[in-house]
């Protein structure tokens, strides 16, 4: 319904089909997120991967059935300063998980099919226009021959306005690719949050745990999975 949807989308629809997430950006995950990014607190990737599974699991049967798992990558400069993906190590945990529970589900993760040719500033704190002249141009495919009439699913770990997974996408269908999908562990909110349905809860939601190797503090509370809708985001 147009009246869902932001104005951003509504004058220019994202170009991947949908956006899952596990559940917001905030609290307990936002914390353990930050550990992992920022803390280089590894052992956190394994439970935050598992938690992003679930939310990958909503496409099973929407999205095709074999699919190229591609983690929004970082530059070369950011790699070797933080010395891994996040969004890579998620993706590798959550296909763990997924193989053990969708094996049907021909899920192949190539992380090296997308690179960030330029160094880009920071998302945080820009406007959503900032946010797509920032990363405008930002991807290149480096096999298009590997991209072109396969299904690509999209990782990472947070999603915002969207603008990255835009500029990713739009990389991605220039070089060939019959569609795009998302999946994130976390869907920040807005000032103007764009709705987005409850789709299901997480399957321990009745059980609250540390995540392993997280500092004292950061206890992630089983949160519920978020789905947006196709052209939904921003």
């Amino acid at each position: 319904m147009a009246g869902s949807l932001c104005r951003v989308c509504r004058l220019a629809p994202p170009p991947f089909r949908r956006a899952v997430a596990y559940g917001p950006y905030e609290s307990r995950l936002k914390d353990a997120i930050h550990a992992l990014k920022y803390g280089g607190l590894m052992p956190a990737s394994a439970e935050l991967g598992r938690r992003l599974a679930p939310a990958m699991a909503e496409l099973a049967g929407v999205a095709p059935g074999e699919m190229l798992v591609i983690p929004i990558p970082l530059h070369r400069s950011k790699h070797s300063a933080r010395g891994f993906n996040q969004a890579k190590v998620l993706a590798q945990h959550a296909l763990a998980s997924l193989r053990q529970t969708h094996p049907m589900w021909r899920l192949t993760l190539t992380p090296d099919l997308l690179v960030r040719a330029r160094a880009t500033g920071s998302q945080a704190g820009l406007t959503p226009r900032q946010r797509r002249l920032n990363v405008r141009g930002a991807f290149r495919v480096t096999d298009s021959k590997a991209v072109a009439g396969k299904n690509v699913l999209v990782v990472d770990d947070i999603l915002t306005t969207g603008a990255t997974a835009r500029a990713a996408s739009q990389a991605l269908l220039a070089a060939g690719a019959e569609s795009v999908w998302v999946a994130t562990l976390a869907r920040a909110h807005r000032a103007s949050p764009i709705p987005y349905g409850l789709a299901a809860s997480f399957a321990d939601a009745a059980e609250s745990r540390n995540v392993s190797g997280t500092p004292p503090g950061i206890n992630l509370q089983p949160a519920s999975m978020h789905s947006s809708p196709s052209h939904s985001s921003s």
